[in-house]
């Protein structure tokens, strides 16, 4: 045997069962989830509570693009629209794209790839658990008693003086789940520094886990901004500190520019783990090291670092001075390097690699697609003369799906089909998995990239009434949304089916050389019966062919 990317795998396929002792049937009731202290169990937790979520912000879509079909508001009233794209846009950036990856697939691997029994603090793991449902409970508290109109930016003085709706209760949901959002990056961080097994360097670390740990600096530098600024929006609004009224001395300015130092990085927290899911499926469905491994590595730490110098390119339009929009324009210019050595890693590690296509790979294909589009038109809104004339109409709506749900959310289900046999021993069926990546991404392309024609041409985004000539390309959109929602919703269907029914997976289905897949399926509570020594290097194929054909010789 003299290839890397040949494929054995006989323990496993005489292993007819699962495991009988895992860390999903190890304790049994309700109690034993949840007071777990199992990073295994809490990620399972975090996968449905998110999953929840999303089907709300789905539905919050849904009625935005329903009420878009006929040029006339006649579905429901502009108040009702105002609430449909606000908690839409609440429920699916706070309760959805951020935790996604760290929260489910982040908690579940990083233990174990860097060969440790659980993270740091265990207790506070499960504590972010439910400061997340605290947060997802006032967001469905501010919907059941009337909703808020404010938009997702919360933009003063419209927050503070303007609006009658619940904008205390959907502020204090998102100060919540902030804190949600800090102690996972923290238990990340010293997780990373300090319970690395013997031999993991850090370039021997997966991307994977580079990638959570530079998105676990930005949770913890970033998101206290944000609940400095939203605990500052509900003062005004409660007792007149004026901070933000001019008439007391404040500035309406001052707010964008805090909300935007945390939600332009957010927009790299929620893509960056993305990145380090891509990375794990590029190398192992070509058999090849990632390309330029520590190139890509330090692009995660360099987006973290620009990230929080470039948040006033939202603001070109809101009467900052000419000189700052330069400054800002150019720093977006820059931040676009670190993700495009990413996109160009991943082509030359494509590149004579020994690709297969299975549904990982293709959601992986998708991404690249969808994300490039969304990067590239981003260089659009941070030119300062096509910024003037496209923000805050649909092309902005479209660039940001392009990159947080054609990006982000191809990565996450990428992610979730990759690492489902590790997590739960079982299959899926690989005919429909393809046929739900093929629908998605077939329903995106026909949802949002109408919407950039649709915004160039100048239809504003956030009105429930717009001119007949844009019918025909908002007729597209929501028919293109129909079809994104089946293909959303067939893995929900058939890995749910898989759970009972799927064929047993195996230790190492894929054949991947992650500490991940050198330990069984379901993993043991503590993860590894010893803790391992890590002697080669990530993405070592030719070690994983040698270490293959010594098991053949010993079977045979």
């Amino acid at each position: 045997m003299s290839t890397a990317h040949t494929i054995v795998n006989l323990p496993d396929q005489r292993t007819a069962t699962l495991p009988k002792v895992n860390y999903i049937n190890k304790e049994h009731g309700l109690l034993s989830w949840l007071l777990t202290a199992d990073h295994k169990r809490i990620a399972m937790l975090y996968l449905f509570s998110i999953t929840g979520f999303f089907l709300l912000g789905g539905f919050f879509a849904g009625m935005v693009r329903f009420e878009l079909l006929t040029p006339a508001g006649d579905l429901m009233a502009a108040d009702t629209y105002n609430k449909m794209f606000t908690m839409h846009g609440i429920v699916m950036i706070f309760l959805f794209l951020v935790p996604s990856v760290p929260a489910t697939l982040g908690n579940f691997l990083i233990p174990i790839m860097i060969g440790a029994k659980d993270l740091a603090f265990p207790r506070i793991n499960l504590l972010s658990w439910y400061l997340y449902l605290g947060g997802g409970f006032f967001t469905l508290a501010s919907l059941v008693l009337g909703g808020v109109d404010t938009g997702w930016t919360f933009t003063t003085p419209l927050s503070t003086h303007y609006l009658n709706t619940h904008v205390i209760t959907t502020a204090t949901a998102i100060f919540i789940a902030g804190f949600s959002s800090i102690f996972t990056g923290l238990n990340f961080i010293v997780t990373i520094h300090r319970m690395r097994a013997p031999g993991m360097t850090w370039f021997r670390l997966p991307l994977f886990v580079w990638a959570n740990y530079a998105a676990s600096i930005m949770m913890v530098l970033g998101t206290p901004v944000l609940a400095i600024a939203i605990v500052l929006v509900a003062l005004e609004r409660t007792v007149g500190i004026g901070v933000f009224d001019p008439a007391k001395g404040g500035d309406p300015l001052l707010f964008q520019h805090l909300f935007w130092f945390y939600s332009h990085p957010a927009v790299y927290i929620m893509i960056l783990p993305g990145f380090g899911v891509i990375s794990e499926v590029i190398s192992t469905f070509s058999r090849k090291r990632v390309f330029g491994y520590t190139a890509v590595a330090f692009s995660s730490v360099a987006i973290a670092l620009f990230g929080f110098f470039v948040w006033a390119h939202h603001m070109f339009i809101m009467g900052v001075s000419n000189y700052s929009a330069l400054v800002f324009s150019l720093l977006t210019m820059l931040v676009a390097v670190p993700s495009a050595i990413k996109i160009f890693n991943w082509a030359f590690t494509l590149q004579k690699g020994s690709i297969t296509f299975e549904t990982p790979m293709i959601y992986v294909f998708g991404f690249i697609g969808l994300f490039t589009i969304g990067g590239l038109t981003g260089v659009f809104l941070g030119s300062l003369g096509m910024d003037i004339h496209l923000t805050e109409t649909y092309f902005i709506v479209a660039h940001f799906h392009f990159v947080m749900v054609g990006g982000m959310l191809m990565a996450f289900l990428a992610g979730i089909h990759f690492w489902w046999p590790k997590m739960t021993g079982r299959m899926y069926p690989e005919g429909m998995s393809k046929f739900a990546a093929v629908t998605t991404f077939i329903g995106f392309i026909l949802t949002f990239f109408p919407q950039f024609i649709v915004g160039y041409l100048g239809m504003p985004r956030r009105y429930h009434a717009y001119p007949a000539e844009y019918q025909v390309l908002n007729v597209l959109s929501t028919a293109g949304a129909t079809v994104l929602g089946v293909g959303y919703m067939l893995p929900l269907l058939y890995l749910g089916w898989s759970l009972k029914y799927g064929k047993i997976a195996g230790n190492n289905p894929w054949q991947a050389t992650g500490l991940e897949w050198q330990i069984q399926s379901p993993p043991l509570t503590e993860n590894f019966i010893e803790i391992p020594i890590v002697e080669q290097e990530a993405y070592d194929y030719e070690w994983l062919a040698h270490k293959t054909e010594k098991e053949v010789t010993t079977v045979g």
